[in-house]
């Protein structure tokens, strides 16, 4: 059977390919500790789950109407966005999808024709390449490293825009460096993308309600008026409602773009499931102490992650700003352990001190490795006093 060359030019998504491995490790009796997860640790909040099954109970089992998501939903979008990004959307602006990840999917293949380019920062979420790549279109990457905080500069986006570009990615808070970007430096990269042209900005704010040190989160589509007729702002019920296994996310933007995403979305899978939907509209317009209190969990966490990594020599991680990730930079240790590269010291790291997390160049960035915090303060400890034993 002939596969298709722009499958299999596509990479398998290094996270799921690690958490593979390490579940293999567990069925065979070996005790893992797994600093990889992409999801939090927390169960999806009662209520969530009780509008959920209320939606069950009154036969919301048939496709949504519209396949783009229903009303209900579209409305607390619009309420939520306007709450807590000081953005003002019409519910013709939204679109629900199956997953944020479909909804970026769905972006790029409205936005691209073969030798488009995207403007991607390394490092990246992994299949942000590989959806770009899937639609014919080309990333044009931007490198970051520790010192810039893994942010771009102004400078930086200018040089990588073309009259080819059509489109640039912006994740902030950042899988896997937990970059955030501010208000100013979002103002400056909005600056150089008005004086450039039309070019639309995919915004994934999945990761928005976890920021720390006293931060807020600023969405790009805010930082302009320019940015709010250019950018495309992705989020969902994933990460701030622990609601990976639901399948619901959303995007709101320019009508025309969110209007042929939902015509390519009818082809495809018909939209995401009307009792996730009623599920995520309660998480939205409801009772966020649930929210709140698993952000503060994750800042403790993510303060001692920080504070043992930086101990440990050859590994230099900077301040994480958001996200539930760290991501340092540990090829200090690479002489030492006799390494070249992120996937090998992971790969060791796994089977010698079974402690599973991801290599860094699944991102773009072979200097690094994604640690998780999304698991207990035991696991944490645990699993970093194993991995201070295998760099020391």
């Amino acid at each position: 059977m002939k596969i298709s060359q722009r499958v299999q030019n596509l990479a398998e998504s290094a996270t799921i390919a690690v958490a593979n491995r390490s579940a293999e490790m567990k069925a065979a009796g070996i005790d893992v500790i797994s600093l990889g997860a992409g999801e939090p640790d927390f169960d999806t909040p009662s209520h969530v789950k009780e509008a959920a099954w209320q939606s069950l109970q009154r036969g919301e089992t048939k496709y949504a109407k519209p396949a783009s998501g229903t009303m209900e939903l579209k409305q607390a979008v619009v309420e939520k966005l306007q709450r807590d990004n000081r953005l003002i959307y019409e519910p013709a602006e939204v679109l629900v999808s199956v997953g944020a990840k479909e909804a970026i999917g769905l972006a790029f293949a409205c936005l691209l024709d073969p030798g488009d380019e995207v403007v991607l920062p390394i490092p990246y979420w992994v299949s942000y390449p590989e959806q770009i790549k899937l639609t014919g279109g080309i990333p044009v990457l931007i490198e970051t490293d520790v010192a810039s905080g893994y942010k771009i500069t102004p400078d930086q986006l200018r040089t990588a825009l073309s009259s080819k570009t059509r489109a640039v990615v912006i994740n902030s808070p950042s899988n896997p460096s937990g970059a955030t970007y501010d208000t100013e430096q979002l103002a400056t990269l909005a600056q150089v993308l008005e004086d450039h042209g039309e070019v639309t900005v995919v915004s994934d704010e999945i990761y928005d309600q976890f920021i720390y040190g006293g931060r807020t989160h600023v969405s790009f589509a805010a930082a302009s008026s320019y940015t709010r007729e250019h950018t495309l702002t992705v989020n969902g019920g994933s990460k701030t409602f622990s609601m990976t296994g639901w399948r619901i996310g959303y995007a709101a933007g320019p009508r025309n773009l969110i209007r042929n995403m939902a015509k390519l979305q009818s082809q495809l899978t018909s939209g995401a499931a009307t009792f996730s939907m009623h599920a995520l509209a309660v998480a939205l317009t409801g009772d966020q102490s649930c929210v709140a209190e698993m952000k503060s969990e994750f800042e403790g966490r993510v303060r001692y992650l920080h504070q043992r990594l930086n101990d440990l020599p050859g590994v230099v991680c900077p301040e994480p700003e958001g996200s539930i990730f760290v991501f340092p930079d540990v090829s200090g240790t690479y002489k030492r352990l006799g390494v070249t590269s992120s996937v090998e010291w992971a790969t060791r790291l796994l089977e010698e001190a079974h402690v599973s997390l991801v290599p860094g160049a699944a991102f773009g960035a072979d200097r690094c490795v994604r640690f998780s915090f999304a698991t207990s303060r035991e696991n944490l400890e645990l699993g970093l006093d194993r991995v201070a034993q295998f760099v020391s």
